[in-house]
């Protein structure tokens, strides 16, 4: 007798949220929440995902962490993204600087299929689904987003890495005739680049998120399509992806560039392995005032632990 064993990301009839309530929570994010929208439609990547839009919409929810999520005026106004300024705010602010119309992918290196595709051309519709996830940032805090996206499983197998791709590296945009406001400043070496090894691009928890709370990715999130890697921090997450490159050797990543010392390669959430300048034992969720235990890997051991047996995770940090 056959017995399958259910990933916990995927849900049981008694966990699927009721189509009445389910549908109820679209129309709050079409009505009541039309005022909070109306700021930041003009930075959605309209033109970019216009072929998916219908579908971002109607993408089913296959993971629930019963935990509340964070709200979109939060997930939307405090953000990491470098390219559009360094402050928390920036990103919202600068949000109109960032052009996603005619976006395109360049897809090199060790594999059977590149060159450039249209986001629609990468993104099958029919995979689309929201994945509610925890997000680590380094800075010890946290949100719980409601991102849409395909598994970038499903993008790789398209693409046909071969024998010789050991790593997957991206590279965000960068347009040094028209720079985005933070790229006017060398912050970070532009443009910003980042990488997984094979077995993790190819986790089904690995996500290229499209999406989030129903609509196509707001600017200030990474429009018109971002990493989304839940168990490891938020920096890994790159955004505006341009370039996806196969590779047999590690590719070099930003902030292992920028400093070494702090942020290394694999960049998993670990609480018992400090920061050089704070502790990562605990975290602040946004909207929360009290601190809460950090978990090993943010929660998703169970899913993601084995691909790391056998290493030191204080030196491969």
């Amino acid at each position: 007798m056959l017995i399958k064993s259910r990933k916990s990301w995927h849900l049981g009839e008694g966990e699927v949220t009721p189509e009445s309530l389910y549908l109820r929570r679209r129309d709050f994010m079409k009505l009541g929440g039309a005022a909070a929208m109306a700021a930041y439609l003009p930075a959605m990547a309209k033109a970019a995902l216009e072929p998916l839009r219908d579908a971002i919409a109607a993408a089913p929810t296959t993971r629930n962490l019963h935990e509340d999520l964070n709200s979109f005026e939060d997930i939307t106004s405090y953000n990491n993204y470098y390219e559009l300024g360094t402050s928390k705010s920036d990103p919202s602010r600068n949000a109109d600087a960032l052009n996603t119309d005619l976006w395109s992918i360049s897809v090199e290196g060790e594999c059977d299929n590149p060159g450039t595709y249209a986001v629609e051309d990468l993104v099958q519709a029919d995979l689309l689904e929201e994945r509610i996830y925890r997000m680590r940032c380094v800075e010890a805090w946290s949100m719980v987003i409601p991102w849409t996206g395909v598994p970038l499983s499903s993008m790789l197998e398209k693409l046909k890495p071969n024998s010789n791709a050991k790593y997957v590296a991206f590279e965000t945009i960068y347009n040094p005739d028209n720079p985005l406001p933070g790229q006017r400043f060398p912050v970070l070496d532009w443009p910003y680049r980042e990488g997984l090894r094979m077995d993790e691009a190819m986790h089904p928890l690995t996500l290229m998120a499209v999406g989030l709370y129903g609509k196509p990715m707001p600017n200030q999130n990474g429009a018109p399509i971002r990493l989304v890697v839940p168990w490891k921090y938020g920096f890994k997450g790159i955004k505006s992806i341009v370039k996806i490159r196969f590779t047999s050797e590690q590719p070099q990543t930003s902030w292992n560039l920028s400093a070494p010392h702090e942020y290394g390669f694999y960049s998993n959430v670990n609480p018992n392995v400090n920061h050089p300048r704070w502790s990562q034992a605990t975290e602040r969720r946004i909207g929360e005032f009290f601190r809460r235990d950090t978990l090993m890997f943010n929660g998703y051991g169970d899913e993601v632990a084995h691909l790391y047996e056998g290493m030191d995770l204080r030196e491969n940090y």
